[in-house]
């Protein structure tokens, strides 16, 4: 193993070690809790014996020879009556301070996840489904309902029983006890089998299956305008029907390797089964002399309670795996390591960027940027450019710090990112992508996401150089219109409400990528025209995939493989007839030819 591997392995270990704390330190809080529930059912199940209890000793008292006892009988009655009494009182507030305690923990649980999704590196959601991440908030955190309102207490009530009821039966006959535990034994014997490595595979394609259908269908239908319009309908529902597909096939799976041992346990804890097994031991110690035939009743009542732990395991056990495999979930999202904040933050003099020797790879064996050295001047325009997959995008995302590089540094008025506080990064940097998430809020409460207390007037001009203030006014109720709720906006539109929401900012550092582009020619020429004005001494990196947007950059960067290969002023690289040339005449000829398509 090599010292890498061992650095990663400790790594792991820590965050394993740290989420376990995190889930220990979330429910200790509630330990008191659990064992009032504990107690609670210990009481309550002891006395709820007392009604079976008293059946069985009138039974054999009326059966006995000689006079009966009055006083004996009524005493038995009223004992009877009042631990009837006691457990429902203490099953009663059991259930309801269980069902408290499962609210209780599950806002923590969701608490715990929202604050570390707030801490985590902005580029980890980037890499992982929306469909996914929900059924952990949502799903996963209710799949601990049973676990903790329901489980506990049915458990210790399930043990409780079975074990006095076995202690009182030991003490009327020992070899019928033993009898009785036979069907016990057979159901016992078969619980390994549920815990196989085969049939805990089958459990965890299962929760897959269940994670890919939520996925496909969030994508499917936030997708489902874009696909149709490109006829792309049918490719998009054969995937949600693929996922569904595989998820059936994982739930046959795991149904055909649980049945057979399902049915074996529900075989043998059937009281049918029970009681024919009580019954013939009985009678054949009755027939020799070996028991008095009255002393077979409480076998007899009692009997079925012995299987209660075994049914309860096997009643419970999916809910017990769900649960515990949704913990393990959660707990996956609580040890993402968070992006470490300064001990001691620096701030930034000015808002020179430059990226020294940067590398960065998602994966530790595949670098997606190679040795990047660039300065970004206060006052310039440097647009990035290169094929698809050239790293672009990742490029852009260090400087917001959606990612910390893997070697090097990215340094911002002399200071590496990871010396500045979150706060103060935002502050400094404003960033705007293609891909715009909205607030379900109002279109005011959109654009003055990055300064809440913002005047109506500073939204209205931010607006106004955005372009998007006459598109508002038409909306419903203009400014106060919340998106998602009212009107929902087109691709272009909400990219112009993103842009002045950065515009309203005022960072000295600007980041866009493909910022422009759902626009059509007249928006981007107004948005580009509102950049201007608002250049002054800012650094601003952008993505250019058009000509124009390239031409008014003070430097070009051309990115291929992760590497740069040129970079210089835009009409020295054309002038140059080098790389950044060719490039840019094939896409030129791409775009001539999409026109020309769109005109035939």
């Amino acid at each position: 193993m090599t010292t890498t591997d061992l650095a990663e392995a400790s790594e792991q270990s820590t965050s394993d070690s740290a989420a376990e704390e995190s889930t220990a330190r979330l429910l200790r809080p509630y330990l008191g809790s659990f064992a009032a529930v504990a107690i609670l059912q210990i009481i309550g199940a002891i006395a709820g014996l007392a009604p079976l209890l008293a059946v069985v000793e009138l039974g054999r008292t009326l059966l006995s020879p000689g006079p009966i006892d009055r006083d004996h009988v009524w005493f038995v009655v009223i004992a009877g009556v009042v631990g009837l009494f006691v457990r429902l009182l203490c099953t009663g507030a059991s259930s309801g301070i269980g069902h408290i305690l499962d609210g209780q923990v599950q806002l923590s649980f969701r608490r715990a996840l929202a604050a570390r999704l707030g801490r985590v590196p902005i580029g980890w959601f980037s890499r992982r489904r929306t469909g996914e991440l929900a059924k952990v908030v949502g799903e996963d955190v209710s799949a601990v309902h049973p676990f903790i309102a329901h489980t506990p207490g049915e458990l210790v009530s399930a043990f409780v029983v079975p074990l006095v009821s076995l202690i009182y039966l030991f003490t009327i006959d020992w070899r019928l006890t033993l009898i009785t535990l036979i069907p016990v034994v057979l159901a016992v014997a078969l619980v390994p089998l549920m815990m196989t490595p085969t049939r805990l595979r089958e459990q965890k394609e299962f929760d897959g299956g269940m994670g890919r259908i939520a996925s496909s269908a969030v994508e499917f239908v936030q997708g489902i305008s874009v696909v149709k319009a490109f006829g792309g309908g049918e490719r998009a529902h054969r995937k949600f029907r693929t996922a569904v597909d595989d998820f059936v096939d994982a739930f046959y799976r795991m149904v055909r390797g649980l049945s057979g041992i399902a049915a074996g346990m529900q075989l043998a804890l059937a009281p049918p089964f029970v009681l024919l097994v009580v019954v013939i031991g009985g009678a054949g110690m009755i027939t020799t002399g070996g028991m008095a035939p009255a002393d077979l009743m409480p076998f007899l009542l009692l009997g079925l309670g012995l299987t209660a732990p075994v049914a309860a395991l096997g009643h419970g056990f999916d809910d017990m795996q769900a649960a515990g495999r949704a913990v393990g979930r959660i707990r996956d999202v609580l040890k993402v390591q968070s992006l470490p904040e300064p001990a001691n933050p620096v701030a930034p003099q000015g808002h020179r960027v430059e990226l020294r020797d940067v590398r960065f790879g998602y994966k530790a064996d595949h670098e997606v940027l190679r040795g990047i050295d660039l300065v970004l001047e206060p006052g310039t325009v440097t647009a990035v450019v290169g094929p698809s997959g050239s790293g672009k995008s990742t490029l852009v995302q260090l400087l917001p710090r959606f990612f910390d590089p893997t070697h090097g540094s990215v340094v911002l008025g002399g200071v590496d990112l990871r010396e500045l506080g979150s706060r103060e990064l935002y502050r400094t940097v404003s960033f705007v992508f293609q891909d715009v998430r909205l607030l379900r809020a109002s279109v005011a409460n959109n654009i003055a996401l990055a300064v809440p207390h913002a005047d109506l007037d500073d939204v209205v001009r931010a607006a106004r150089l955005a372009n998007i203030h006459d598109r508002i006014l038409e909306l419903p109720r203009g400014y106060e219109t919340v998106l998602g709720d009212d009107v929902k906006l087109s691709g272009g539109e909400a990219q112009r409400i993103s842009i002045a929401r950065a515009l309203l900012a005022d960072t000295p550092v600007l980041v866009l990528d493909e910022a422009t582009a759902f626009a059509d020619p007249q928006t981007e020429q107004a948005m580009r025209q509102a950049l201007a004005t608002l250049e002054g001494d800012r650094t601003i990196l952008v993505i250019a995939h058009r000509l124009e947007t390239v031409a008014d950059a003070d430097t070009v960067v051309l990115l291929e493989r992760g590497s740069i290969v040129e970079r210089g002023k835009p009409a020295e690289l054309l002038a140059q007839h080098g790389k950044f040339a060719a490039f840019w005449q094939s896409h030129r000829s791409a775009i001539a030819d999409e026109q020309g398509a769109e005109l035939l």
